[in-house]
Formats: C-alpha cells, structure tokens, sequence
C-alpha cells in the first residue's frame, strides 16, 4: 500500500509537502455516486472524479455556465407600498405588512442557476479482475489518483487542475508498453453537439430559459491528447489504442465577459488555452501547478495527534470517527483551505453554494450566492486561513453589486446608495428573490461590506481600502436613507426613537405570536448596520475622507461626526426574559426553538460586538442562546456553531459541534432535504445540509482557526478555544489582525511557545492564559494602541424586568503583553 500511494506522476517530479502533513481522503473502491467523488478545481473549472476501472467520469463544471442572460428583478412597484409596509409593521400588523410584500415586492425572477457542463467519459477496453485498487486526492498537491491492477499491468490515472495553465490535465499511463487502449467522449445532461478533428474533441452545450429569462450562455469542452499510442478520430469521440502513457488537456469557456456582456468567444478561449498547454509537456505543467497552488496551501500547517485511523479509507474513517481521531480534525481544516483555494482566485467567480461543483440540470437552491449567511461563510477561512487572494472574486462581485443594486435601491425603495436582499447570482440580481420569509432581509449588500473592512484590518492595506471605500460609503448611504425612527405608539416602548431597518426579517425565522419573520430592527440588522456605518465611519477618518457635508457626494467624504450621532440611536442589544440574547425588539424567543439560523449571534461572530471582558452580561446572553438552540442542525450551521463556541472560548463545546459535523451521512439520505441527527458529512467530506452545501466545510474550517487564534478582541489571543483532549500540536501560518502571521506550538494543554512575525510593523498585544516570556515583551495597560485590534465599542444592552435570574458566567483569567514591532520581525515567546 505503501507503494501505491507514494506513487508518483514522473520520476523527475519534486513533490513538496508540509513537515508532519501528509493529508489524503483515500479509497478502495471507486466511486459510485457523485457525493463520493473527489474533487478538483481552479477556480474556472471544476472537476468530479469517480476512479473507475472500466469506465472513467471525469463531470465537469466551468465557473461562469449559468442559466438565463442580463437582467433585474427589481419590483416597479414595491416603493409606492412602502410606507404602507412601514406603518403596518410599526402597528403591529406584520403579517399585513408581510401580504402587501408577497404582493407588490417580488416581480420579479427569483435567480438564475448554476448548470452543470457535462462529463468526459473514458471507457477502457483492458478487461479482468481488479486488484490492488486505490484513490486519492492529496491535498499537499492537489492532484487526485486512481491507481489498480488488472492481470499483470497497473494502471495509473492522475488528475489536476492547473491554476497556472487554466486547466484540467489527466494523465493515464501503464506500466507494461502497449496495455493502455480507451475511447474518449462527452455527454452532457444538457443538448450539446460534439465533433472531432486532428484529434481534439469540442463540445458545444445550449443553455437553458428560466423564470422567462432567456439563456444568453453558450458553453463549450475541448479536449486534446498526446500519446505515444495511435489515436482514432470518430465523428463523436476518440479512440487510443497500444499506448503506454496518454495526456489530456480539458478546457473550457462561455462567452460571458460580464454581468452585463455575454459577446466572448468560448471558442477562441479554449483554443488559446490548449495551444499553450499542450506545447508545454508534461513535467513543466505540473511543476508549474505545484508551485502555484502550493503557494496558497503551504502557508498554513496543523499537527495533530494521529491514532492509527488515517490508515483507513476515508470514508471508513469518518463512520468511525469518535474524537480520538485528532488527525482528522487537521484534515477538515485543510481540506476547506483546498476547496477555497479550488473554488475562488483572482479573476474569476465567488464560490457559490456549491463552490464550483455542481452535477444537476437544477441545483439545490440553484446553487447560487445566499448572501444572509452562506456565501459570507464560504470566505470565513480565508483571513486567518492565511488565503486573502482568494477574496477577490468576492470582492469583484460586492463592486458589481454596488452598481446594480444601486439600482435596486434607488427604483425599489427611494435610497441613496446600493443595496442587496438575501441571494445574487452571476447577472448580480439585487432584488428579493423567494418570498417574504427569506427575501426582505435589505442587509445582504451591507453585510458583505464588512468583509472589505475585515480584509483591512487584517493587512492593514490602505490602497486596498481606498479603491473600496466608496463602496462601504454607498451601503452606509442606503441604510441611512432606508432606517425610520421607532415610533413612540409602537409596541416596544424602550425602542421610541431608535432608528431601525423597516421592513426586515431576521433570516428565515420570526419572533413566536407574530405568524411572519417580517419586523423592525431584527437583532442582526442592528449589528450589521452598527458594524457598517462605524467601519466607514474609521475609514474615513483613516484615508481623510471627513467634510462637514453627509453622504451628499458618491464620491467625495461623509460627515464623521454625524454619523457618529446616528451610530448612538441605533438600538442596543437586548437580554431577554429567559436569559436570552433577544433575537428581536420584541422577547419573543422560544428557548426550547433549536431553529438553524442563530442570526442575533451575528454580534459574536463574524462580528466583535459581543466580549467576554467588555460585557460579560452579553456573553452570558449568548451562552444561554446556544445552549437553548442545541448542538444539532443543519450542516452549515454545525459550522457556524463551531465558531460561535470557539469565540465563547469553551473549545470543549466546539469540538462537541466538530464531533456531531463528523457524521458519515447514510446513502439513503445522499439526496434528503431534512435534517439527519446522525449525519452531517459525505464520503467525499462534503458538507451535508443536507443536500450538499460547501459553506458548511468553510464555516468548520474556519472554526478550527478560530479554536487556535483570535484577534478581533483587542488583542492576539494564543489558543483560546483548546480543547482539553488537543493536548499536544503545533499550528504555524495562521494570520491576525494587524498583518501578524502566528505559530504556535503546545504539549500538555498549554502553551509551550510561539513565533509572531510582524508584516507592517506596529504594537502586537499577546493575550494568553499562561504567562509569557520573551525579548521585549512587557505587561500591557489600558487599551490596546494598535488600531488594527481596537474591539467593538457597542452600547450598555438592557435586560428584561421579568429576567428572574441571571448568573454571568466566569470571565478567564488572561495575561496580556504588548511589544514594539518593525516590519518583517518576529518576535519568539515562550512559556515562563
């Protein structure tokens, strides 16, 4: 076994991997359905391989084949009911409200869809009984192998995706001359046409109408070979007999440019590509890949103690996943760095629901972008994950957006600055899709601001903020515009004259009695609105963008001071009668409600609004709330709760949630739409909602960082979240904010020592809860001088007067330091 899976593409060929790492999902049989396939991608492409014997499924995706063409789905008539809306919800007649938003705001398409490009099929004429099978995808190389034994020949099949070359190279070899004989041919769920000339293979696939918006996309396969075997062109396919080795390069476009233009030319892409990648020869292409794609990954390393079970095939090894697999834990967070860096780079789309893998004609929930908490999710990782690149296309999407949902902003509800609802897709729809109870959530587009603003302070890129800042100040500009004050005859009295977002739901739930999600000032509105206006209120002052005139110049400064002054009647957060973070303006939670969204915990994570040693009440609020929501949900959720644990810095309870992800989910419910107790990930370690959704892979990626490094709470906290079973590891490559890369290692369940190694420059402020040794380290005093981890400050929340009682739980005892840093130093601590 040993032999086979050292195997190699050329002897030639320098694999580098991570001292201590050598994670692989491995198998020993092939693939049978498309949720134990493994997959490989760049980000352009996608690829699903199955590893079979006799036939080869090789399904593909390319990021921009989407159903319909250029449009809106803005509603004309939504903004002369708006007032309506607004005085129905403030009388408390929400569910009025929600008829007249059924009714007059959703007009339009509710989304296109993310299609499936087809499958190259390789059929293989070597017949027998199959021996010595094994397949991988090594995640040090990204390159995935199907490797058996059929008689006296072994046969090998490697795949990758090349970043470099932009594209999908499969190369097949046998290890006695001559063995290799196969037939090469398309097919494609969708009408396509295929035809074959001096051996390459192109495959036009039609698109589809949807919601009456027709399919403006054309998508087009081409595949090549080099072999030293003699290749048959067909009409359809190709046939490759009495080789020894073969090499194919796959590639493919559409002719989108933009989410306004779709006049490319599929066709003279792919030909540009396959000129540049078949002169290449086999040893320069992977090398190249290598060194692109290990750029990304290598950065970040986790060791964990192994148990033996890494020997198991993978899907064996997470039926039998109990915690003492520790191992496996560092696979997960590795494996959703790869998915990330496979799904999402510079120049192309945002990984969606599915990332850029996708095998049906209609997706769940059309594989598109939900932007009230799943495509946010999908970019958790990539800050501390060390993968800030692979923000970009997210970024590229938040601009486009800030010009369409101008529009939607503008025609829908009379505001200045743009706006997004709860999903987008590739046209960069900003209207609401769905239904009242998912789409009139107005804070999607200022939500995925705060990304712009996390990416600061990590890096502390100035530039960067400049090129975004008048796209935080336009989601600034519309909520200003869009919040009412809370009328004094409404039902929360406290709230008179608090300015709150109306109409909005908190996503997907509604308060108990009220029969809608539709509401005013939901908890999350209020934290998204405070984190938006008070980034943009820093980055003005930060970049010299202060006029004494408000939001009156798109492109010009704002009002610090008043926005300031609206910053202060936004609404504080509030602890219900159950001792509960309310969830609404209204107490209306259900403590024994375990709803999947916990969206008012929002303030905890992603957000900082929420600390244990500024407002230990708050703290408490949310413990109580996690708890009452259980520790079972939907797989995405899982993720999102292995976060909110770590950041209530209880690692044990988090590696609780990692524990109940780490369910193999049972064939039979592959497909179901339900929630499973007992399961919550794929053979192939896909995130189970289920169905399958990557954001959940993210979401426990990101956790597991978060387990190990915070910096959102006034300083860099070294293992605050450890689970008492992680008595020993090492973690190096992890990212703070104030541009600090962070190694730690630890034996016995503390902290040994540690390498902080300073990109900019400024004040690093260590948080541990063993006392520290180092050169230059003193014991810190007052607040931390580094604005890059300045924390949140929120206002004093209000407690219910029937909370009976409420016990705060115990703030840690930390021991905090600061030291001076120069640009590229690193600072050595250790234990004293």
């Amino acid at each position: 076994m040993k032999r086979i899976i050292t195997s190699i593409l050329l002897s030639t060929m320098t694999v580098l991997t991570i001292q201590g790492q050598a994670h692989r999902l491995w198998y020993d049989k092939p693939a049978s359905q498309w949720l134990e396939a493994l997959p490989i991608g760049n980000s352009h492409l996608g690829a699903m391989v199955y590893g079979g014997t006799s036939t080869e499924e090789i399904q593909l995706n390319e990021e921009t084949f989407w159903s319909g063409s250029p449009h809106n789905n803005n509603s004309p008539e939504a903004k002369a009911h708006l007032q309506e809306v607004r005085d129905s919800v403030f009388a408390g007649k929400e569910k009025a409200a929600h008829r007249i938003i059924d009714q007059f705001f959703f007009k339009g398409p509710h989304g296109m869809r993310f299609l499936p490009l087809g499958s190259l099929k390789l059929t293989f004429r070597n017949h027998g009984e199959v021996r010595d099978y094994h397949r991988s995808l090594d995640l040090s190389t990204a390159m995935a192998t199907t490797q058996y034994r059929m008689g006296d020949v072994t046969y090998e099949r490697t795949c990758f995706a090349s970043q470099a070359d932009n594209a999908i190279i499969v190369h097949l070899k046998a290890n006695q001359t001559g063995a290799l004989s196969f037939s090469i041919a398309f097919d494609s769920p969708l009408p396509d046409t295929c035809h074959v000339e001096s051996h390459q293979l192109a495959a036009l696939v039609q698109n589809v109408e949807q919601e009456g918006i027709p399919g403006g996309l054309q998508a087009e396969c081409r595949v090549s070979i080099t072999t030293d075997g003699e290749v048959t062109d067909g009409e359809q396919s190709m046939r490759v007999r009495n080789a020894t080795s073969a090499t194919l390069y796959i590639t493919a476009a559409t002719n989108f440019v933009n989410y306004h233009d779709i006049s490319g030319n599929p066709t003279r892409k792919n030909i540009q590509v396959l000129a540049s990648v078949t002169g290449k020869g086999l040893t320069r292409l992977v090398n190249d890949h290598l060194e692109k794609y290990q750029k990304q990954y290598n950065r970040v390393s986790l060791s964990l103690p192994q148990n033996g079970n890494e020997k198991l095939p993978t899907d064996q090894r997470l039926a039998a996943f109990d915690g003492s697999d520790l191992d496996m834990v560092s696979l997960m967070m590795q494996y959703g760095r790869y998915l990330l860096i496979s799904s999402s780079q510079p120049g192309g789309q945002p990984a969606n629901l599915q990332g850029v893998w996708n095998d049906k004609l209609n997706a769940p929930w059309d594989s598109k972008y939900t932007i009230n908490i799943n495509t946010e999710m999908n970019y958790w990782p990539a800050l501390v994950g060390n993968l800030a690149e692979t923000q970009q296309p997210l970024f590229d999407m938040i601009r486009d957006l800030s010009e369409t949902g101008a529009i939607t902003a503008r025609e829908m509800y009379g505001c200045d600055g743009w706006m997004a609802h709860h999903n987008t897709d590739l046209w960069r729809i900003a209207g609401p899709v769905d239904g009242t109870p998912w789409g009139m959530f107005p804070t999607g587009g200022a939500w995925l601001t705060t990304h712009i603003w996390q990416h600061y302070l990590y890096t502390g890129d100035t530039k960067f903020l400049a090129d975004n800042f008048d796209i935080m100040k336009g989601a600034a500009d519309f909520l200003i515009d869009y919040m009412r004050p809370y009328p004094a005859s409404g039902e929360v009295k406290q709230a008179a004259g608090w300015l709150v977002t109306v109409p909005t739901v908190s996503p997907e739930h509604g308060p108990v009695g009220k029969e809608t999600t539709v509401t005013a000032g939901s908890t999350m509105d209020n934290q998204i609105v405070f984190d938006v206006l008070t980034a943009t209120i820093q980055a003005a002052e930060i970049l010299g963008r202060v006029s004494g005139h408000c939001f009156d110049n798109p492109k010009g400064a704002c009002n610090v001071q008043k926005l300031k002054g609206l910053c202060q009647q936004l609404p504080p957060m509030q602890i219900g009668r159950h001792g509960q973070l309310q969830e609404w303006l209204i107490d209306g939670d259900d403590p024994t409600d375990e709803h999947r969204h916990i969206s008012h915990l929002y303030g905890l994570y992603p957000s900082a609004q929420i600390s244990p040693f500024r407002h230990p009440d708050l703290f408490t609020a949310a413990s109580n709330t996690l708890k009452q929501r259980g520790d079972m949900a939907t797989g995405w959720s899982l993720g999102w709760k292995i976060n909110f644990w770590a950041r209530m810095l209880d690692g044990n309870h988090a590696f609780q949630i990692i524990k109940n992800m780490l369910h193999l989910l049972p064939a039979e419910d592959f497909e179901t739409i339900k929630a499973h107790p007992d399961g919550r990930t794929y053979p192939n370690l896909f995130d189970a909602h289920p169905p399958f959704q990557i954001d959940g892979n993210f979401g426990c990626a990101a956790g597991i960082c978060e387990m190990l490094l915070q910096s959102h709470d006034g300083a860099v906290h070294l293992l605050p979240a450890l689970p008492d079973s992680w008595q020993e590891g090492e973690v190096r490559g992890l990212q703070a904010r104030g541009a600090f890369t962070v190694d730690i290692s630890w034996k016995e369940g503390r902290l040994q020592k540690a390498a902080i190694t300073s990109r900019i420059g400024g004040t690093l402020r260590l948080r541990s809860y063993v006392p520290l040794s180092g050169e230059g380290l003193k014991e810190a005093a007052g607040d931390c001088p580094n604005p890059l981890l300045t924390p949140a400050a929120i206002k004093q929340p209000l407690q219910s007067k029937e909370l009976k009682q409420f016990t705060l739980l115990p703030v840690p005892t930390v021991y905090e330091y600061d030291i001076e840093t120069q640009p590229g130093q690193t600072i050595q601590v250790h234990i004293n």
